[in-house]
């Protein structure tokens, strides 16, 4: 783990997606954070250890799922599949599927393995799987601040975890894609999905993929829009947390009462032309109940 000093630094972004506004000071105390995400082998051993059964590997409950087809209620997690030609980009149904037999351990289908994937960031996790090992590991996740002020890496109001440029003199800092996603993928960087821990850059605090590779679970609930800025540096939020939970579910499926938490750091699928979201400002709400192939994890410690 590396210890992140306490500071005061600009939160969130007015130049990007809505979520990220308004750009508002936030205070944290210092704290301890994994160097890189969990990766496939530190999984494992808290597997090994606890017997833990992720929600990929759990037959759905039809309770929790009203109107959903009885055919799909099996284990899985969420596949990216990518087309091989163009397709409407607000159709996300088009890259993505809910791949039955698809787990932590078994990250392309029923029939694929961990070999060669050792070092490389556990998906197919959900918030809860998150949270089990963190508490087996005895840490916790990090609340949105603490991972974005982390992410930062010391800079304060960079587009970047590096700087202001994405690529600075032509050299890939972080996992993302590269080409016309979701169809063409020209893997400059070196990686069709995800890499081994530590194969770009650290920032300045010395932390791996904080950008690119996989998304990060926050223990935030999602809420639309930050806070306003205070008024005054004495009003300036110490540690805050998220928002509240009953604000967190999705307007848009009112029938489906499943809450989100906050995801950071973009993810190996984030292109320019989809998806900008491999900078520390970025943030996406996710359902607690879902796992995918490009959402990991880190841990914290505080003092």
């Amino acid at each position: 783990m590396t210890w992140i000093p306490a500071g005061t630094f600009a939160m969130g972004s007015d130049d990007h997606y809505p979520e990220e506004a308004p750009v508002h000071r936030v205070t944290v105390d210092g704290f301890w954070i994994d160097a890189t995400p969990v990766t496939n082998r530190q999984f494992k051993a808290f597997v090994q250890a606890t017997g833990h059964v992720t929600t990929a590997e759990k037959i759905p409950d039809a309770r929790d799922y009203p109107g959903a087809r009885r055919e799909m209620l099996k284990a899985g997690s969420m596949l990216f599949v990518p087309p091989d030609h163009p397709v409407d980009l607000r159709d996300w149904s088009q890259w993505w599927t809910f791949a039955f037999g698809v787990s932590w351990k078994r990250p392309f289908g029923p029939n694929s393995k961990l070999t060669g994937l050792e070092d490389h960031p556990v998906v197919h996790v959900s918030y809860t799987d998150a949270l089990a090992y963190a508490r087996w590991a005895g840490k916790e996740l990090p609340t949105e601040a603490e991972w974005e002020f982390a992410a930062r890496g010391g800079t304060d109001g960079t587009e970047f975890a590096w700087g202001d440029a994405f690529a600075p003199d032509g050299r890939q800092m972080a996992n993302t894609w590269q080409g016309q996603f979701p169809f063409e993928n020209t893997r400059l960087d070196g990686y069709e999905r995800t890499s081994p821990v530590g194969s770009f850059p650290a920032n300045g605090y010395g932390l791996s993929d904080m950008v690119g590779n996989v998304w990060e679970w926050t223990d935030d609930w999602y809420a639309p829009k930050h806070v306003e800025d205070a008024p005054k540096s004495c009003c300036i939020p110490m540690n805050p947390r998220g928002g509240p939970e009953d604000q967190s579910y999705d307007s848009r499926q009112p029938e489906i009462r499943i809450p989100r938490k906050v995801v950071k750091g973009g993810s190996f699928l984030c292109a320019p032309n989809y998806c900008r979201r491999y900078r520390p400002a970025a943030r996406h709400p996710h359902p607690v109940d879902t796992s995918t192939s490009h959402i990991g994890f880190r841990c914290v410690r505080r003092a």
